[in-house]
């Protein structure tokens, strides 16, 4: 019985050290990429420039559904970050539960391909060099409503996706957004 208690306990000693192994290298790396951030970066908290602000995400929420509520629809709204990540997200009151996946997929779609989700629709129909792409990542959308947003220099810092109205207005209020984003706040004082 004494040679099952010590195995077991080996067992269990050799697994943590075994984990330990694994998670020591993970944290060096992570502490690694902080140490790898500018100084000032670091000191400031300011965020990275390629990268969509919670501020920028929030101004494209806020410009999106006012163009929706001027054209007289409601929505879902979807920004991701320059990962494809969800930064910011809204469901305008009344606007349908179904369009809540269709927003967020139109905005990584968006950002995967840095482009317009209807320009690749265009491109995936039958024939065409991209057809059934939308298979790939998991699914993706490729009727418009989803717009890259870039900042002032021309760098994508992630997506907006917007689904709950005919695609036209779906890409309107998308751009609306986009547009929006870069100038953060600024852009809801005027």
């Amino acid at each position: 019985m004494a040679s099952k208690s010590n195995r077991r306990s080996f067992l269990g000693l050799a697994a943590l050290v075994i984990a330990a192994g694994c998670v020591a290298p993970l944290v060096a790396q992570q502490q690694g990429d902080d140490q790898a951030q500018p100084a000032a970066l670091q000191q400031s908290g300011a965020s990275n420039p390629n990268d969509i602000t919670l501020d920028q995400a929030h101004a494209a929420l806020e410009a999106a559904a006012k163009k929706a509520e001027e054209i007289k629809t409601k929505m879902d709204i979807c920004v991701v970050d320059a990962g494809g990540n969800l930064k910011a997200f809204a469901r305008m009151d009344g606007a349908w539960i179904g369009s809540i996946d269709i927003s967020i997929k139109k905005a990584k779609t968006a950002r995967f391909f840095d482009m317009n989700t209807g320009e690749i629709g265009k491109l995936s129909q039958p024939g065409g060099p991209l057809y059934g792409i939308e298979h790939s990542n998991g699914g993706l959308i490729t009727f418009p409503g989803g717009v890259p947003i870039k900042n002032q220099q021309g760098t994508v810092i992630g997506a907006i996706g917007v689904s709950g109205s005919t695609v036209e207005n779906d890409h309107a209020v998308a751009m609306a957004g986009a547009q929006a984003a870069p100038k953060g706040s600024k852009a809801l004082s005027r």
